[in-house]
């Protein structure tokens, strides 16, 4: 349909949520005014509690019956919104503007099959038969790039991994061919080379069908890929709008400036912390005597003479590891773990996958070791092992120079989503007092100890001592991460595993987190290992990085030498699917992405990891 109005118009757009008593609330949205062009694509970018997404839902009138106040104008294809009838708003949803959520699990019904739901969503709106619903839904299924769409249409959602959900849920946006598509946070939970064919997806129906599209995004980088207006939200309030390239690159507010400041990029000059060497390489550990790591799913590491790889060099001057606790037999330089041909399989007979095949790392104390892969490469199964929270099949890991098996003292882990890892019924301070209460914790009956010792983390990671009787939903997602750096540090340990502690975080709130890791490295000397699939964030934090595929190690070194000189073409991959902030030249990627694609040298995930485990390519020293 072609016209000549706006296809979007929000005028003074104003909401309020009620809070505390009768008559109170709170402000969201204040005052907000764009408008949308057919076949054009506005980004709403800002931090979390900026208001976008309140903006968002304005859109298609969900604030309605909710018991918030809602004022100024909102026309969506030419329907007032907010004084649309029941009936129109249901004609408006779907028919003219989709929405595609952030969390495709939590929009997605769990017991009924993908299609059926699809189907089921174009009945509503479109009518027809069953039979004439289940082939469109097939058929947008196939649009969106999922693979034997027939049969996967059958899939329920737990079948399907990350991005081939949210491609569902974009197919589901698309099956009653709105003119509007408005997208949450599509790709915040996707690895890098997931989020650029969601991406690139997005922009090819734009083309080919003429969306008009609304991106709602923390991700500045995000925005450049995938739009041609970006609109700067803060406390509620529009504090910036313009083209995307004049925003991103000569932004007038301060608020944008700081924004884009500390969005992690590949390219940023990073200072090395004092006594860490960046430059030296650590090889694979030695293979203990008696342990057999012979077969072939085992890969072997090379150096660039192509022999076996020397022993891991000692600290390098300067570093001080006086203060840490060291276990007894632990020289200074030792690493703190090693792991030497770890395997874990899950499943059986034809459904058995190899998720880690055969890996070998170290750390050391007051090093930072990098593990980048896109979801189901194996890095997470690889830092519980290193933890203890899963028992490899086979293989060995070493805490302090002494095999161990299980979760042994002095080792920690942070993880991703710390709503689903903090007791919603227990104060915070009680969480973080749970490793100070354990059998065999100094003065673990000493319960004034105790909380003397709780209220000095939590200043120590940025939050107040008089928090510690508050829960965790009185805390912004940022500040429920300190919470678990704060638990993870309670019982000193030597090594804390960090999986994803950033990935669901603002880029300013995740620039606080990850400085606050730093700081906590360099004063206590801990080992830390950061699982991300943000390349950039691993580059600002780590000294070390190994990259995963397919349940191994494709390559590993120093994070300079590795993303300044990639030696492993799925490297090379990941670094090019990376965001960039100039728009020129994230199209100019998005065109190389189809080329490759096109001439079918890129492999889908799912191919990695049945093609099973591949060569570590070492670095040159």
């Amino acid at each position: 349909m072609t016209t000549t109005e706006p296809l979007v118009e929000v005028t003074g757009l104003v909401v309020d949520f009620p809070v505390g008593g009768p008559g109170e609330y709170v402000r969201a949205v204040d005052g907000v005014s764009f408008t949308l062009e057919p076949g054009r694509a506005l980004g709403i970018v800002g931090e979390s509690g900026s208001g976008k997404s309140t903006v968002a839902a304005a859109l298609l009138g969900l604030h309605h019956g909710t018991g918030a106040r809602v004022g100024g104008s909102v026309r969506v294809g030419g329907t007032d919104v907010g004084a649309a009838s029941p009936s129109e708003l249901r004609d408006l949803r779907g028919g003219v503007a989709a929405m595609v959520f952030q969390d495709p699990l939590s929009s997605l019904d769990p017991y009924y099959a993908v299609g059926d739901q699809i189907a089921e969503v174009y009945r509503i709106h479109a009518g027809g038969t069953r039979r004439a619903a289940r082939a469109r839904a097939v058929e947008v299924l196939d649009r969106v790039g999922i693979p034997d769409a027939v049969r996967r249409s059958r899939a329920r959602p737990h079948e399907f991994s990350g991005g081939m959900r949210q491609r569902a849920l974009i197919a589901m946006a698309l099956a009653c061919e709105p003119r509007l598509l408005i997208a949450d946070e599509p790709t915040t939970a996707l690895d890098v080379t997931v989020q650029a064919q969601i991406l690139d997806l997005l922009h090819g129906l734009r083309e080919e069908r003429g969306l008009g599209l609304v991106l709602v995004t923390h991700d500045v980088g995000v925005a450049a890929e995938s739009v041609d207006e970006v609109l700067v939200m803060r406390d509620g309030a529009v504090v910036e709008r313009g083209s995307v390239g004049a925003v991103l690159s000569r932004p007038s507010h301060g608020y944008t400036r700081a924004l884009l400041a500390a969005v992690p990029r590949l390219d940023a000059v990073r200072v090395a912390r004092p006594g860490v060497s960046r430059a030296l390489p650590v090889p694979a550990p030695q293979t203990p005597a008696g342990l057999d790591v012979a077969g072939p799913d085992v890969p072997v590491r090379l150096n660039d003479r192509g022999s076996a790889p020397d022993p891991a060099p000692q600290t390098p001057a300067g570093l001080d590891s006086a203060g840490l606790d060291v276990p007894a037999g632990l020289e200074p330089g030792e690493p703190v773990v090693e792991a030497f041909a770890l395997r874990k399989e899950f499943g059986r007979g034809k459904r058995r996958v190899v998720a880690v095949g055969g890996v070998s790392v170290a750390v050391r104390a007051g090093e930072t070791l990098g593990i980048v892969g896109e979801s189901g490469s194996g890095k997470s199964t690889l830092g519980r092992m290193l933890v203890g929270l899963l028992e490899a099949d086979s293989g060995q890991v070493r805490r302090g120079g002494r095999e161990v098996s299980g979760v042994a003292a002095g080792v920690q882990m942070v993880f991703q989503d710390p709503v689903s890892s903090l007791n919603p019924r227990r104060s915070i301070g009680e969480s973080i007092a749970d490793p100070l209460r354990a059998p065999g914790a100094a003065g673990r009956r000493d319960e004034a100890a105790v909380r003397a010792r709780v209220g000095e983390l939590l200043v120590r990671v940025g939050l107040e001592a008089a928090h510690y009787d508050r829960y965790p939903h009185e805390f912004s997602g940022g500040q429920r991460q300190r919470v678990g750096i704060a638990r993870a540090l309670a019982p000193r340990p030597r090594l804390i595993v960090c999986d994803e502690p950033v990935s669901a975080l603002d880029v300013t709130t995740q620039a606080q987190v990850t400085a606050l890791l730093a700081e906590l490295q360099r004063e206590l000397g801990i080992a830390l290992v950061f699982i991300a699939h943000d390349l950039a964030v691993v580059r600002q934090v780590s000294d070390r990085v190994a990259v995963m595929r397919g349940g191994v190690i494709v390559e590993e070194g120093p994070v300079d030498e590795v993303y300044d000189r990639p030696a492993h073409a799925y490297t090379r991959q990941l670094l090019a699917a990376v965001p960039a902030l100039d728009p020129a030249l994230a199209a100019e990627r998005r065109l190389g992405r189809h080329r490759v694609l096109g001439a079918g040298v890129q492999e889908d995930l799912a191919d990695a990891v049945l093609a099973g485990p591949r060569e570590v390519v070492a670095r040159p020293k």
